[in-house]
Parts: structure tokens; sequence; C-alpha cells
């Protein structure tokens, strides 16, 4: 048995299944990978977005819901003992768009977790951009303080701080993750210190439903860059450990592009060109 299967064996031998696990914004890109990698934790999907999901695969179940429709969330979540919030919003957009999604959405959600007849324990897609204002030459731990850089890393502080009321107040438990650049391979060289592969997004949502106690920890999504910015240390409780690495993909985008100017939003802040952008307006 490959050290791959042999962790995904083991996790999956520690955990409890999960009864229903529900996946908003499934029909993304991160929603799609987490719906085909994710059915092994829970006896059935409950899947949800605006668009498409095309057709109901064996053990799944599609919920249409828009996160601003407070009654339709309410009967989204009934029954859900795990939730992977990846709905809303995206990227940065105009205040109103933001709100309904992000704002109103996230209160929606929580406030149907505490009605609903099983406590689910939460994953919430929380982003780099809520600490975008940090310098790249600063280390952040989950005690530095939030630096958004936008409306939309406005919309994940506020999440993260609904998170932590609802965990102190009510006892939901739930993972604020910091998602940095999740995608198949870094972009550009920003991203060297902030790629997350989808291997170690998986890996660190399935120990944040094996772990005994959650609590309400705020994680850096970033695999092992050699080139990181990011402390989790304080999270190490969960047992998450990424096994990939920006490295490798270094030299293709050393040949490829010229690394940013020292004077380049993109080498000065955490996030990047989202601290030169403008204010979206309607």
């Amino acid at each position: 048995m490959t050290g791959a299967a042999q962790d995904k064996t083991e996790e999956v031998r520690e955990m409890k299944k999960l009864s229903k696990l529900l996946i908003t914004g499934a029909s993304g890109r991160l929603g799609s990978v987490c719906r085909g990698r994710l059915g092994h934790l829970a006896d059935n999907l409950r899947l949800s977005d605006c668009k498409d999901l095309g057709d109901a695969r064996e053990g799944e179940e599609i919920v249409y819901c828009g996160l601003e429709d407070k009654d339709a969330v309410m009967e989204l979540v009934q029954g859900c003992d795990g939730i992977v919030h990846l709905g809303g919003q995206a990227t940065e957009a105009p205040w109103e768009t933001i709100r309904a999604a992000n704002i109103d959405g996230i209160v929606n959600l929580y406030e149907a977790a505490r009605k609903s007849s099983v406590t689910p324990r939460i994953v919430f897609a929380s982003s780099n951009h809520a600490i975008g204002f940090h310098e790249q030459t600063e280390r952040l731990d989950a005690n530095s303080r939030t630096r958004p850089d936008g409306f939309y890393g406005v919309s994940k502080v506020f999440g993260e701080a609904v998170a932590s009321m609802y965990h102190d107040k009510f006892g939901i438990e739930t993972a604020s993750i910091r998602i940095g650049s999740c995608f198949p391979e870094p972009a550009n060289h920003r991203m060297l210190s902030t790629w997350l592969s989808y291997d170690d997004l998986i890996r660190l949502i399935v120990r944040v439903f094996a772990v005994p106690r959650l609590g309400c920890p705020i994680i850096y999504g970033a695999s092992a860059n050699a080139a990181s910015w990011w402390d989790n240390r304080e999270t190490a409780y969960l047992g998450w450990q990424p096994q990939d690495t920006s490295e490798v993909f270094r030299a293709k985008l050393d040949a490829t592009m010229q690394p940013p100017s020292a004077n380049d939003p993109n080498a000065v802040y955490q996030g990047g060109t989202f601290c030169s952008d403008g204010i979206h307006e309607s």
C-alpha cells in the first residue's frame, strides 16, 4: 500500500462517517473538486449552488439555493452534520453583490445551523484576502490582525467573526481556512508562496472532520511551500501535514515570465493586485 493510500485508510478508520455532508458552491472549481473527492466522508452528499450541477450521482442529492434566501438556506442545512461552505461571491465585486452572497448568506447559513435538528461541523472557505494588506516580509499566524484588501476580503473577515461568535455562543465548530491560491499549479511568482494543491486541500478537509475536537481555528490554506509567509503551528493538533510544494513549478515560471518588480503589488503585499484594485461600483 502506498503512503498516500495508507494515510487515507487511517483517516477514514479514525473518523466517524458523516450522515449528510453539504457542499455549497458545488458547481465551482473547488466545489467540483470536493464533490468528486469527499464522497467517502458521508453516507450522502447534498450539493448546492445556483448554477447547473448536472445529474445527481449515486449517494448525491442536488438542491438549488441562493444563499441570500433565508428560508431556502434553512431547508438546505436541515439534517446535515457536516458543511463545506464554498458558496458565495468568489472574488472582488460591487458591495451589493458581496453583501447578498457573503454577508447575508453567511448569517443565513449559521442561523440555519443553529436551528437545525443536528449541529453541523463547518468548513468555511475564508481567504488570504482577509489579511492581504500585510506585506510579504511579515510572517503571520492565527493571531495576526486582519488587513482585508477589498470588499471580498472584508466579507471573509466578517465570516470568520460570525463563525467565532456562533462557536462561543452556541458551540458550532468551524474551521476557517484562509485559502491562498488553490489551482492545479501556481500561475505567477506570488503564488509560489500562496499555492494550495487540490490534494492538500482535500487532506485538510478530511482532517477537519476527523479530529475529535475542532473548536474554531483559523488555518492558512497553503501547501508546504518553501517561500510561505504563514505559520500554522497553532493548529498542529489537526494533524494536517501538506505534502505538496510549489517549488516544483519555480523553474517553469522563471522560464515563462519575469518576476514582478520590487514595487509591484504582487511583490509587496500578500494579497497581491487585490491591494491596488479600486472599488468595484455597481
